[in-house]
């Protein structure tokens, strides 16, 4: 019988967030993310021992955890949590209240009541840490310092007795309890890397590596494969060419786990997936066995589109193709291949969170066998491969995801016909492998580069690194071992894809100034190490010289779920972007309500979300949306909407949809889920296309009924248009964008993605 194997692999990542130099961590995400996730995700593994995974451990993850075992590694954000409440100074008091509420408030803070006590304070206050201040005690904050630790802390580490009893103390936490969670999160982070040894030992898991700092080695190697995968590309003034970096960043990887695990990695999951044939041919030169990467990759290397049904599943012969492990061949080059299910392993990463834990695991066990069925009625073993982010998708689940991972791992061992294996066992059982001539170069994104090269900001930043790289070349040779030592590493760190994950228009973060400062930090320790001055522009911040691009349009179709909550930023991910550009007001003076606006379509509906420029306003107002649907040729649009928001005390009281049939569902006051808008830290709506009387493709999907009704048919309109304003006693405050609107191209998926 044809045997169904499915391989999870938990992808572990955080950025450097260590300076070399003064050794501090710009940034808590280590420490805070290896206290909640990475010791509780492959511990539940005991529970489970038919249950094999594989579990992608960055090295610079790896060194930064052993750091803060060893007691060596600091950070603002802790010396905070740990220094008594009364002896904090007024600028540690307004930083504890800037950021001691980093996380998830429905999830991570309003699971301890005290710590959503202590936030809804701070919103009282407008989330002003100025303004706030002034009314927080001492004992708040030792609350606030004592409980943004525990909201961390893993659901093992939480059954532990001393640690539920200060849980359910709950409030009035003393001096003695702040010291006693400080040492405990130090104690527990001990446990982390131990227990993926203990679970390799015993085969439960395959631990597999990444090149050490996460670089994407196709643009470390090349920054060329920007353009080879995106033809037209704008790329750097300087070509970066260093593939013996790339090369570099490999074998400290595969050391480091040798060192740390015992063994040497068998396989890579490459930084975001990224993957090219000149890094194969180094890693097969370097003993791994096998890579992964996404569908994306595949299906532009072979020249199909992985186009899915309506639930998600892929005709016969793209599931034979997809569902597989493929052996690439080239030359002396030769290295097994899987490539991840985009759509599965975007389920948990986005959907699950929201749905009940049964009945997720069970969809979500439905869907990986109903994906493999067409390869098994074939005769043929399906091998279908999951493979995401292991640690942020927790934080919106609740108490980290646990009952719908004991659920669905449950559900695994029971089901007949079905192993859970790792990377490693599903190549040793499978037969036939398909061959691969040849790759394109791309990453698990659009399968290619563009969120990391090709913006102003990521070519600037690409073009500083390269000017370190050569300044390096030229007097590495003068300086000593340890300045050589020194100043390379902090190349290697500068490669790193986090950088450029947060330049350009796609990503934005809380921190983003903190990842700006930090990488032209590493820079400059380059020049510093070998007794020179850094050059001037590396104080400069590098989104200074240019603007943001206005509009950055659609380049894939978007599914997010309607919260209001703006974390989280991968569901928005292809979305058009409109920003507001705050710095080249010609009218000094201007009141800037709007941030930025995102909007996209897939094939039924179209989303918006509106994001402020600063806490959500709390006067009166309403948030309105004005959409038209055009068609070519026509003079006047096919159907205007207007969506009216009404806001009171920063929360959304109702909304309303004007400008269609009346027996539509176009109202909150409806049950009819349909459309929906929500309000919390940001504004998002989605309405049907058909309400616009709009929809992808060609074809009109008019039925006979409407037709006999004389209803207006539902063309194929060519683009909508949308415009955001916020107004207040009638009035319209501000909008984006300003003059014109953003628009949106009504093309198929397939279509929009080849458009890019």
């Amino acid at each position: 019988m044809p045997a169904l194997r499915l391989i999870l692999l938990w992808h572990q990542h955080q950025p450097f967030y260590k300076d070399l130099v003064t050794g501090e961590y710009r940034l808590p995400w280590v420490r805070l993310h290896g206290l909640k996730d990475y010791y509780g995700m492959v511990k539940l593994l005991d529970e489970f021992p038919n249950v094999h995974q594989n579990f992608n451990l960055v090295p610079s993850l790896i060194t930064q955890i052993q750091d803060y075992v060893a007691g060596t590694a600091q950070d603002p954000f802790l010396k905070v949590a740990a220094k008594p409440a009364q002896d904090l100074t007024l600028q540690e008091r307004q930083f504890a209240l800037q950021y001691l509420f980093q996380a998830n408030h429905a999830n991570v803070i309003g699971r301890y009541p005290r710590y959503r006590e202590l936030l809804d304070s701070f919103r009282g206050h407008n989330y002003s840490p100025d303004k706030a201040e002034k009314y927080f005690t001492p004992q708040h904050f030792t609350d606030l310092q004592v409980l943004s630790q525990i909201a961390w802390f893993d659901e093992f580490f939480l059954e532990d007795k001393d640690i539920a009893a200060l849980v359910q103390k709950e409030r009035n936490y003393s001096l003695e309890d702040q010291e006693f969670v400080i040492k405990q999160e130090r104690e527990l982070l001990g446990k982390v890397l131990p227990a993926h040894a203990e679970a390799a030992k015993k085969g439960s898991i395959e631990i597999s590596a990444t090149p050490f700092y996460h670089p994407i080695l196709p643009l470390v190697c090349d920054t060329h494969a920007g353009a080879a995968s995106s033809p037209g590309l704008p790329l750097p003034q300087n070509r970066f060419r260093h593939p013996e970096d790339a090369r570099e960043q490999l074998v400290q990887a595969l050391d480091l786990h040798q060192k740390v695990f015992g063994v040497r990695p068998q396989g890579i999951w490459p930084s975001e997936g990224s993957v090219s044939e000149e890094v194969l041919a180094i890693a097969a030169n370097l003993g791994i066995k096998w890579m992964a990467t996404d569908e994306g990759v595949l299906g532009r290397s072979t020249g199909v589109f992985f186009q899915r049904d309506g639930n998600g599943r892929l005709p016969a012969h793209l599931a034979e193709r997809l569902y597989d492990i493929h052996r690439y061949e080239n030359g002396q080059t030769a290295m097994h291949m899987v490539f991840r299910d985009h759509t599965i392993s975007d389920l948990i990463g986005f959907v699950y969170s929201g749905m009940d834990p049964r009945e997720a695991a069970g969809h979500l066990l439905r869907n990986i066998k109903d994906a493999a069925r067409p390869v098994l009625a074939q005769g043929r073993d399906a091998v279908v491969s999951v493979i995401l982010d292991g640690e942020n998708a927790w934080e919106y689940y609740p108490k980290s995801g646990r009952e719908f991972l004991r659920r669905f791992y449950d559900a695994l061992q029971r089901e007949q016909g079905l192993e859970a294996v790792t990377i490693s066992e599903a190549i040793a059982r499978h037969r036939n492998f398909s061959p691969l001539k040849s790759l394109v170069p791309g990453s698990w994104i659009h399968a290619n580069f563009n969120v990391w090269i090709g913006a102003p900001e990521d070519n600037r930043a690409w073009d500083y690194l390269s000017h370190a790289r050569d300044f390096y070349a030229q007097n590495a040779a003068r300086a000593t071992e340890a300045q050589r030592k020194l100043a390379f590493e902090e190349i290697l760190i500068a490669e790193g894809s986090d950088w450029n994950w947060w330049y350009g228009p796609e990503h934005h973060s809380a921190n983003d100034r903190d990842f700006d400062e930090l990488y032209r930090k590493h820079l400059s320790n380059v020049y510093q190490a070998l007794e020179a001055t850094p050059p001037d522009y590396l104080s400069q911040p590098i989104t200074a010289g240019e603007v943001r691009p206005a509009f950055t349009p659609q380049t894939a179709y978007i599914h997010p779920r309607i919260t209001g909550d703006k974390v989280r930023y991968f569901e928005w991910m292809g979305s058009a972007i409109f920003t507001a550009d705050q710095r080249a007001g010609a009218m000094h003076g201007k009141q800037f309500l709007l941030d930025s606006v995102y909007a996209g379509i897939d094939a039924t509906f179209v989303y918006g979300r509106l994001d402020f420029a600063g806490p959500v306003p709390v006067m009166e107002c309403d948030l309105v949306v004005n959409l038209e649907s055009w068609a070519n040729g026509e003079s006047r649009p096919r159907r205007s909407l207007r969506l009216d928001a009404q806001v009171e005390s920063g929360k959304l009281t109702g909304w309303k949809v004007d400008g269609m049939e009346e027996s539509a569902s176009a109202a909150s006051t409806k049950s009819d889920d349909v459309a929906k808008a929500a309000l919390m830290r940001n504004f998002e709506f989605r309405l049907p296309l058909s309400w616009l009387l709009a929809a992808p493709g060609s074809a009109s999907s008019q039925t006979a009924a409407e037709k006999e009704k004389g209803a207006v048919p539902i063309a194929a309109t060519s683009r909508l248009r949308l415009r955001f304003s916020l107004w207040q006693n009638r009035l319209p405050v501000d909008a984006l964008p300003m003059e014109g609107w953003i628009e949106l191209q009504l093309l198929s998926e397939w279509e929009l993605g080849a458009a890019m």
